[in-house]
């Protein structure tokens, strides 16, 4: 039995989900995840490596791979592909100068293989900044009505504002979206359904390193 069976078999077990939260630098990654954990989200450090954080949801565990977005670091993206169930890409509403280059690292990372069948949600942020995109112009510059080779769906949010219970729900809407198109592909055939019962946990993993 090969090593990445064992893996399966064990997060199958676990109702585990990995997840990889990417994007540009400066589009909130980091923000989101903090808001969902309820830590402070004021001031937020750049992610020069990556962060790993653990989040109960619907019964099921959210392995979360927040990675920096800066040029520098995108090579080193696919080095944590294996495994991969969904993929969280953020964007920032309102960085229109930089919307064709978000289009076409979303381009290149959805060609990789290692991310084939991954469910794809992108996370419009920074929707309370005036002038910012919406997330239909967003979707049809991400060109997401085209894509065929993974499931997607784009939601509107606003991590640093989302202090409101109408702005949290916009993100949990999000999380909701991943739970069910992951169990839906991944669990669904064997034998762990939904569960009824929703369920929020803090964090019970955290660590960061340098890539």
């Amino acid at each position: 039995m090969g090593l990445l069976t064992i893996i399966r078999k064990t997060r199958l077990k676990e109702k585990q989900i990995r997840v990889l939260m990417l994007g540009l630098d400066n589009a909130g990654k980091t923000t989101i995840v903090k808001r969902i954990l309820g830590e402070d989200v004021n001031e937020v450090s750049p992610t020069l490596g990556f962060n790993i954080r653990t989040i109960m949801h619907q019964g099921y565990s959210l392995n979360v791979w927040d990675i920096g977005g800066q040029t520098s670091l995108r090579p080193y993206w696919r080095n944590y592909f294996e495994t991969t169930d969904a993929v969280i890409w953020v964007v920032d509403s309102s960085d229109r100068e930089r919307m064709e280059d978000c289009r076409r690292e979303l381009r290149e990372l959805l060609q990789e293989e290692r991310l084939a069948g991954a469910s794809l949600l992108v996370f419009a942020n920074k929707q309370d900044i005036a002038g910012g995109m919406t997330s239909e112009e967003i979707s049809e510059a991400l060109q997401l009505p085209l894509l065929v080779s993974h499931t997607s769906h784009i939601q509107a949010c606003s991590a640093r504002s989302a202090s409101t219970t109408e702005g949290d729900q916009r993100i949990w809407d999000g999380l909701d979206w991943v739970v069910k198109e992951v169990a839906r592909r991944v669990y669904y055939g064997t034998g762990g359904g939904m569960p009824m019962a929703s369920e929020v946990q803090e964090k019970v993993e955290s660590s960061s390193a340098t890539a």
